[in-house]
């Protein structure tokens, strides 16, 4: 047997790549050494880091002046028209059912329409009355309009999405029942 060379711990390294003529030979990164700031406080101790400046704005700089407060609501003057809108959105009523019950209230006074909508004989009454009474509390909150003196100006009812169910039927056969929905909306106004 020949003898084996040394062991060396270190590995071999790769022999460095013929240098391309007419590039700038790469020469390796000088290693960066940390440098400690020094304390501009003389009494801070060594065992304090110095500060770092604050992120947070100062009062000063984030506050700007302020808006003049919105002016009060004012009630609406006899001559001056309001419209006040209620919407109910995805109700699972299909849109030809609630149009039926929509069409006997437009145009009539707000206790007109509840008197009819008490006494309509449809379940898509009942979600009409609830969109009614809602349109009422924003006219009465937002306007200070009262219920009195309010009539509605338009009434109409849009499709919704449309929720599809599969039910089985004979031979193995499937049908689909489309169940839809309604966005219903009722405009306020106090204008005769």
């Amino acid at each position: 047997m020949s003898p084996q060379p040394p062991r060396t711990d270190e590995p071999d390294e790769p022999p460095a790549p013929d240098p391309v003529p007419g590039e700038p030979e790469a020469t390796e990164p000088e290693p960066v050494e940390a440098s400690v700031p020094e304390a501009a406080d003389p009494q801070q101790t060594a065992t304090e880091a110095p500060r770092k400046p604050s992120r947070r704005r100062r009062a000063a700089e984030t506050t700007a002046p302020r808006p003049a407060p919105a002016p009060t609501r004012r009630r609406a003057s006899g001559d001056e028209a309001v419209t006040v809108r209620a919407q109910a959105k995805y109700v699972r009523t299909a849109p030809r059912k609630v149009r039926l019950v929509v069409d006997h209230i437009r145009g009539k006074s707000v206790e007109e329409a509840r008197a009819i909508l008490t006494h309509t004989p449809r379940g898509a009454a009942k979600d009409v009355l609830g969109l009614l009474n809602s349109c009422v509390a924003n006219a009465e909150n937002n306007h200070e309009l009262g219920a009195d003196e309010l009539r509605i100006e338009r009434a109409y009812v849009d499709e919704g999405p449309t929720l599809k169910r599969y039910r089985p039927r004979a031979q193995g056969r499937a049908t689909r029942i489309r169940k839809r929905t309604s966005h219903m909306t009722i405009l306020l106004t106090n204008k005769e």
